[in-house]
């Protein structure tokens, strides 16, 4: 049936194409034009409830003004089994909005992944000498066979004399990365190894004397991850926006497991943060707490480090000299933060550890080198997820608003630009000069607020500090002065700080109000996400945040712009362009006011 007020378009290669807007028209149905003669539009009536449903299921690939284009996959169908969709509930979502029939190939493909999904299990047997073995199986004969006929397959297992197929136990991380990708996400459970006991509470106030409670969307993450301890839960990743308080559920999840955990994030100043947090937000001491890292290298129950930590060797042909640390205790848990960021040798550490409950934590399950199915196999599918904008309607992150602001390339940068090959055009036209009148006007403009500047070149971040006479944090600074520079930005000593990529994720600065991207890495969705989220944090007085993102108009970098901000439009967020003329003069005199 043929319904003209519906936004969406199925095609029958699996991509959907949602129309943002409509035309207004007329008691008679004719479009209204406005004084240039140009057709009026307006914000298509159904676009947001078509866009908050799609997001379940299917990956959003571009989003210019009028129509967004979004592709369904076997993992983001998998995904969505795991959270409980069925092909019939994806099915009625797609006809629901669909201005045209959809592809019966389409809800043909659904059907076949979602009953993929699961059909393969391991299943946990005991051994007559009490010790545990692994089976594969499956309701479907057929399936089996198929998957055995696979040599990636068939030595990673063994099969008995009346044809049972077991699987090594460590094995049962690579088997679920095979079948993964023959198109069988295995549904594990096998049972974990239940670790080293530890009693982990929760406070009901915190060490400085502040009530604390777990909202109702951080209990009911950590439970739908645990599963009251059975298989059906205890792993998987959890996806809530950053600002939302992902450690809290972490260590939700810590007091639910009971037991050793070992954890792993992305920096030492990270390390500390969750330090800080464990020993403000539940009953464990001081002592029971340790920090892994290049300047501590201490275990304890509870274990902190990094990945980068994990992957140090001293020469590529080398063995990563700490990833002892999997097998120095008993863990019950490992918490994988910013799962989106685990490194490929991690990875293969993983897939040995099978048997522990994993907890993946993050702001978007987007990875830029397409290993979404190895998070899914290895980590957990996804159990629970919370659009950002509903969490911003409820208050419990902050409102904010986007602001993309086009600047002019320096006219001295365009023979250098246009010889420049593709990959140098985006780094001429990021570091464009002209962005630091922008910046300027941007600071005096918000005056009085707590300024972030994040940026991807150290030339570029080093001569705005020197303008701006503003501090500068990058990878080479050591983690005492990090320190030193947020606390004093936290205090309001300094109201305008600069850093590089290091800012994109791990940095508690809940004071922080107004977000300046002046480069970027590329078209990385997830680094859109983790820069706004560094302004996410409810403010005291609940005003609103702002992020601008500077680039050079008509350039690599403004297309580029573009692919970064796809992760955050399907949130709902979307940007206003503005020329970096309508910002008005930057204000005389050098340093930051």
């Amino acid at each position: 049936m043929i319904r003209p007020d519906n936004p969406l378009i199925v095609q029958s290669d699996r991509s959907l194409m949602l129309h943002t807007v409509r035309a207004v028209v007329d008691a008679k149905g004719r479009p209204v034009r406005d004084a240039d003669g140009q057709p009026l539009t307006e914000e298509h009536p159904r676009f947001a409830a078509a866009r908050d449903a799609l997001c379940a299921f299917a990956e959003l690939e571009k989003s210019p003004d009028y129509l967004h284009t979004y592709r369904i996959t076997p993992v983001s169908i998998w995904n969505a089994a795991a959270l409980g969709l069925s092909a019939e509930s994806i099915a009625h979502t797609l006809d629901e909005f669909s201005c045209v029939p959809v592809p019966q190939r389409v809800v043909a493909d659904i059907r076949e992944w979602i009953s993929r999904y699961g059909l393969l299990r391991i299943e946990r047997r005991e051994g007559s000498d009490g010790a545990a073995r692994f089976e594969l199986v499956s309701d479907s004969p057929e399936a089996l066979r198929e998957a055995l006929g696979h040599e990636s397959v068939r030595k990673l297992c063994s099969s008995d004399a009346q044809g049972r197929v077991w699987v090594d136990p460590l094995a049962r991380g690579s088997i679920k990365q095979t079948l993964i990708k023959i198109g069988y996400p295995v549904e594990d459970r096998g049972g974990y190894v239940e670790g080293d006991s530890l009693t982990i509470a929760l406070r009901p106030k915190t060490k400085t004397g502040r009530s604390f409670a777990l909202r109702p969307y951080q209990r009911a993450a950590g439970d739908t991850f645990h599963a009251r301890g059975s298989t059906a839960g205890g792993n998987g990743v959890i996806v809530l926006p950053c600002g939302a308080g992902k450690t809290v559920v972490g260590l939700y999840v810590m007091s639910l497991v009971g037991a050793k955990t070992l954890i792993l994030t992305t920096n030492t100043v990270a390390v500390r943060q969750w330090r800080e947090e464990i020993l403000d937000k539940t009953g464990l001491a001081p002592e029971q707490v340790a920090e892994y890292t290049g300047d501590h290298k201490a275990v304890a129950p509870v274990t902190i480090t990094t990945y980068q930590m994990l992957t140090w060797r001293r020469s590529k042909s080398d063995v990563f000299e700490h990833f002892e640390l999997f097998g120095k205790e008993n863990w019950g848990l490992v918490v994988y933060d910013e799962v989106h960021l685990l490194p490929a040798p991690v990875f293969r550490a993983t897939a040995d550890l099978q048997a522990r409950r994993r907890l993946g934590l993050t702001a978007t399950l987007v990875r830029e080198d397409g290993k979404e199915d190895e998070v899914f196999c290895l980590i957990g599918p996804k159990r629970y997820d919370v659009p950002w904008k509903v969490l911003e309607g409820q208050g419990f992150i902050a409102t904010a608003s986007c602001t993309e602001v086009r600047v002019p390339l320096d006219p001295a940068l365009k023979p250098a630009y246009v010889a420049a090959s593709a990959r140098n055009k985006f780094r001429v036209a990021s570091e464009n000069p002209a962005k630091t009148a922008v910046v300027e006007s941007l600071i005096a403009k918000h005056a009085g607020g707590r300024i972030l500047i994040i940026g991807q070149y150290i030339d570029q971040l080093n001569a705005l500090a020197e303008r701006l006479r503003a501090p500068l944090i990058m990878g080479k600074t050591p983690s005492a002065e990090r320190e030193r520079l947020y606390a004093a930005f936290k205090s309001g000593e300094i109201s305008v700080l600069i850093v590089s990529k290091v800012g994109n994720f791990a940095v508690d600065l809940p004071e922080a109000n107004v977000a300046i991207q002046i480069s970027g890495t590329f078209g990385s969705r997830q680094e859109e996400a983790q820069r706004l989220g560094r302004i996410l944090r409810p403010k005291s007085d609940g005003s609103a945040a702002a992020f601008y993102s500077v680039v050079t108009l008509g350039s690599r970098d403004q297309e580029f712009s573009e692919k970064r901000q796809l992760f955050l439009t399907e949130q709902g967020y979307s940007y206003e362009i503005i020329e970096a003329a309508q910002l008005g003069p930057a204000p005389a005199g050098e340093g930051a006011p």
